[in-house]
């Protein structure tokens, strides 16, 4: 049964009452895939956030969420977005706001205060600052840690990695090490093999083993234990018609000296 209640409700309205609401610090704003956003200006982000919050038609009391997103082709390249939500009206709305590595943006802790760690969060995965934010350090990653690792132009393997030393007995950070060059692969399906040797295996014809990789094509592949068994060899079948035969148990279930019971104390003249 579903609940009378839908699940959120219309943005019919919402973006003409914000826009009276914010006037000029609304830059512009989106109705797309059943979402409002909203472009504010980001040196009165405050403000602007302020008047969401207790504008009636509005009533955005909480702040759920504060993401990233990295476009280094842009001038102000980060965007960080702000998801609100309203418990009067049952309704989200997100707040975007643009900068770069230079320009900060104020923090909002003053109205949410839960905004202080969803601020360090994007601070130490993007590297956005934010006036306003007096613990303004890293939350997720480590102590020292170089670089912020969501944007677009972090390397992969990062600049160091990090170690426990048994001869310095702590952990030491030293520069990235690679267990493998990088290599060159292309999407021929393992199963067939490539149409090429690769360095080593020329000198294979067959699997080293069963289940050992080769680069033979499939229809080219002879298992190890066919190959070096002649076809023709007499295959010896074994039978067994007893468990004596076996050695595996006895004839039947009461073959062999009976075991002596240890409750009972033999009498005189009695085998022992």
């Amino acid at each position: 049964m579903r609940a009378p209640a839908p699940a959120y409700t219309s943005n019919e309205g919402v973006i003409d009452t914000a826009r009276a609401a914010l006037g000029g610090l609304l830059l512009d704003a989106v109705d797309a895939v059943g979402e409002v956003s909203l472009n504010i200006d980001r040196e009165r982000l405050v403000e602007a956030m302020t008047l969401l919050r207790d504008t009636p038609g509005l009533e955005y009391q909480q702040l759920m969420e504060i993401a990233g997103a990295d476009y280094p082709q842009r001038e102000d390249r980060f965007d960080v977005c702000y998801h609100l939500l309203s418990l009067t009206r049952n309704h989200r709305l997100r707040v975007r706001v643009m900068t770069d590595e230079v320009k900060p943006v104020p923090s909002v802790t003053g109205i949410w205060p839960v905004a202080g760690w969803l601020e360090r969060e994007v601070y130490d995965l993007y590297g956005v600052l934010f006036t306003g934010n007096t613990d303004l350090r890293r939350i997720l990653t480590d102590y020292g840690f170089r670089g912020h690792p969501l944007r677009k132009d972090f390397p992969l393997t990062g600049y160091v990695e990090m170690r426990y030393s048994e001869e310095a007995k702590r952990v030491v950070y030293e520069p990235v090490k690679l267990a493998q060059d990088f290599r060159t692969f292309d999407f021929t399906s393992p199963w067939e093999g490539a149409e090429y040797v690769l360095p080593g295996d020329e000198k294979a014809k067959l699997p080293e083993a069963k289940g050992a990789p080769t680069p033979l094509k499939a229809d080219e592949v002879t298992k190890a234990d066919a190959a070096q068994t002649p076809k023709d060899a007499p295959t010896e079948v074994k039978t067994t018609e007893s468990t004596a035969q076996s050695g595996a148990g006895k004839p039947h279930p009461h073959a062999g000296p009976t075991p002596v019971n240890p409750d009972v104390v033999p009498s005189k003249g009695q085998n022992q």
